[in-house]
């Protein structure tokens, strides 16, 4: 009995921990929730200006240790369907991750492909432009995150698939694949009590993981109907199929560390196009969002973006990708949005096993900045100004006019860097801008209704 009444009290103080636990943070998705649907602001990121550490420190991590430190702790939530076993951001640094990186790296994201790409960009833009027109020519509000989603979702969509998988003008297809994205990114970047303690995380106590199943379940079945729809295609012997991504995978092999080489099977199929889709769409979507907004609470910012466009541009209704080189200010715009917002949620690192004692140690003051890091997009100030303050005018001064998101400028990191960079920036790099500055020339913004924007968060 006195066994038992001993481990009664440990037991009952971690139930009421884990009761306390699950309480604030579903108060915390909640007041989320409440925030996604603000009519004016797209959904906030957090960040952390206090704590960041100097570039010395993040160029130290991302270069010297980098290898020690590439392998990532695997949220609990992400386990749903096993898509962590053939998620490219979760895998841990071996074969399977190298082969589905560089073929993504290699098949997307070289320069040599985007550059053969740069038509259907184009058209995308033109109609993203063109729904903006409508929209202004019909006094209609336009969702600006809904309509840079759609845009991008679409081009990843034609290039994957060669299809369009939304209609940019019918708010309920892409509402309802945003709405499934969006909330994977909450799922994901919140805190669940399965990860502190692994012990119960069987028990799915917050029901994130079975959440993330239902999530992954709606976007399975849309890239399942264009799997099948190809291997249709490709049977007819009178159908010639299209030479896109998909028919890449499809003729694909993998080799594992000890086995032969293996074609990619359809739970791999979907979990890779969940990752592109999911940070392809999503991130650049809501980067787009923020700017604008941001853009409209200073309308000083906002007239010397449009003046940049008008002279740089002058008549001419289309912006085209060798134009922004020569758009300081508009880059600066969306340097200072990805430092403010960075795209997505912070994710820890995990040391191997192999890791000593001194690497271990170190690791743990990496973990903190780490975090830090993700979550302000830089790790000091770039240029003049106050960290917590909006001023692009930072990016324009000649000590941070060359200062670039692209993971080589450790003080702004919004995308990451090392091995684990964001394998579609550079893709993303060439839409934040061509999205945004489609949005603004030509058009004069401002609140529906004669609203007042509200303030950043």
């Amino acid at each position: 009995m006195e066994l038992i009444s001993l481990l009664a009290v440990p037991l009952s103080v971690c139930s009421v921990l884990i009761f306390f636990f699950v309480r604030a943070s579903s108060r915390s998705s909640s007041s989320k929730s409440l925030l996604l649907r603000a009519p004016h602001l797209p959904p906030p990121r957090p960040r952390d200006h206090r704590r960041g550490l100097l570039p010395d420190t993040a160029r130290d991590v991302l270069q010297k240790h980098d290898a020690a430190l590439s392998a990532r702790s695997v949220p609990d939530a992400v386990r749903a369907r096993g898509h962590h076993r053939y998620s490219v951001p979760w895998l841990p640094p071996a074969s399977r991750w190298r082969r589905l990186r560089g073929v993504c790296t290699a098949e997307l994201f070289a320069p040599q492909r985007l550059d053969a790409q740069k038509s259907l960009r184009r058209d995308k833009i033109r109609e993203l432009r063109d729904y903006v027109s409508d929209c202004s020519a019909s006094s209609s509000a336009v969702d600006v995150g809904r309509a840079a989603f759609a845009t991008s979702l679409n081009l990843l969509s034609r290039t994957i698939f060669s299809v369009d998988l939304v209609d940019l003008r019918s708010g309920s297809s892409s509402g309802e694949f945003k709405a499934a994205v969006e909330e994977i990114m909450v799922v994901v970047g919140s805190p669940n009590i399965s990860d502190f303690f692994p012990g119960v995380a069987a028990l799915d106590l917050q029901g994130k993981r079975r959440r993330m199943a239902v999530l992954f379940g709606k976007l399975h079945r849309i890239f399942d109907e264009q799997i099948d729809r190809r291997l249709r295609s490709t049977a007819d012997a009178g159908d010639s199929p299209a030479q896109d991504f998909l028919s890449v995978l499809l003729k694909c092999r993998i080799q594992e560390d000890d086995g032969p080489p293996t074609e990619l099977n359809r739970p791999a199929l979907r979990s890779l196009f969940t990752d592109l889709f999911v940070a392809g769409s999503e991130t650049s979507s809501s980067t787009v969002e923020w700017a604008m907004a941001e853009l409209l609470r200073s309308p000083r910012s906002m007239a010397a973006a449009r003046e940049e466009l008008a002279r740089v541009i002058g008549p001419r209704r289309e912006v085209e990708e060798s134009d922004v080189a020569q758009l300081p200010y508009l880059q600066a715009v969306v340097k200072e949005s990805l430092r403010l917002h960075p795209p997505g949620p912070s994710f820890s690192r995990a040391a191997p096993s192999r890791t000593s004692r001194s690497e271990a140690a170190r690791f743990r003051r990496t973990r903190r900045w780490w975090s830090t890091c993700g979550r302000s997009g830089a790790t000091r100030p770039c240029g003049r100004g106050r960290r917590s303050s909006r001023r692009p005018e930072r990016f324009l001064n000649d000590a941070a006019r060359d200062k670039d998101f692209r993971g080589k400028d450790f003080d702004l990191l919004p995308f990451g860097a090392g091995r684990r960079i964001c394998p579609g920036l550079p893709l993303a790099a060439r839409m934040l801008h061509l999205m945004l500055a489609a949005l603004l020339h030509g058009f004069d913004w401002t609140l529906p209704d004669g609203g007042a924007a509200a303030a950043s968060t």
